[in-house]
């Protein structure tokens, strides 16, 4: 059983787009503006996690922090955030609160300009297989499946769970590396028997050790994208490490594993905002 390191790789990434910013040494540093709004203590963490990663590669952050906000006040931010010539990337720190409408505010921001990803316009283009801003977890799966030189053409790949931020971006991706993909979710008949047929298993639906070994065949890689509490309120994944580790192949360890690639990944889509925007 090999660990993939999320960390190493996550650093690599992130040296990679040290080097290109300073390298480049354009008029402007990338500029990256997150919109934060209210004041939950989960998004605040991941913003200033954002921040401090963007900011030690030489990105420049326009923190904004909406303790209250109307749907049309944001709406106007972003747009006008769209217009600011030294803006390259926007994103806007999910969930918002329950009254706004999350789908429309995403969709708002110019593509060009969809750090994310999450844009309906780069979706399509994703799942067309063209040139676009890849969601910034699933991208970053990728990338730890080519660092450490795992196969995807032909193979066999199940995803547990549907969200527009990770499975349905992670099946096209797959699907655009001539993977046979099967997405699962809470109505899939006999979950047990999909997973059992994975030669790569990727599980992100946020459920603590949800995937237990008898789930998972023998030589598998597993790839763990869940944030957890156990009972013990120690942090763990959707799968059940300690028992499912032992039949794998390759497995992702919580934490270490895709968390740090999502952060560094936004570094690097955040670089190629501000790129294309001189080309």
């Amino acid at each position: 059983m090999v660990l993939i390191d999320g960390k190493a790789v996550a650093q690599k990434v992130r040296n990679e787009v040290k080097e290109n910013v300073q390298k480049d040494n354009f008029i402007y540093p990338p500029h990256l503006a997150i919109i934060r709004v209210g004041d939950d203590p989960a998004s605040a963490t991941y913003v200033k996690n954002k921040t401090k990663a963007s900011q030690e590669v030489g990105i420049e952050v326009e923190d904004i922090h909406l303790t209250e906000c109307t749907q049309e006040s944001l709406e106007n931010l972003i747009e006008n955030l769209n217009y600011e010539e030294i803006v390259d990337g926007i994103l806007v720190q999910l969930p918002l609160p329950s009254y706004f409408d999350s789908d429309k505010i995403l969709n708002l921001i110019n593509p060009k300009k969809d750090v994310d990803g999450f844009t309906d316009i780069n979706m399509g283009k994703l799942f067309a297989n063209k040139e676009c801003t890849v969601a910034c977890t699933p991208a970053g799966i990728m990338r730890l499946l080519d660092e450490y030189n795992i196969e995807i053409e032909g193979k066999k790949v199940v995803i547990v769970g549907r969200s527009n931020i990770v499975g349905k971006p992670m099946a096209a991706l797959m699907l655009n590396r001539n993977a046979t993909v099967t997405i699962c979710h809470s109505k899939t008949k006999n979950l047990k028997k999909e997973c059992l047929q994975a030669d790569i298993l990727i599980v992100a639906i946020g459920r603590p050790k949800f995937i237990t070994a008898d789930m998972v065949k023998e030589g598998a890689v597993v790839i763990d994208v869940g944030i957890n509490r156990d009972e013990n309120n120690r942090l763990c994944g959707d799968v059940d490490f300690e028992n499912v580790a032992p039949k794998c192949s390759f497995i992702t360890p919580v934490p270490g594993g895709v968390g740090p690639m999502t952060v560094a990944m936004l570094m690097k889509n955040t670089y190629e905002a501000m790129k294309k925007r001189y080309e």
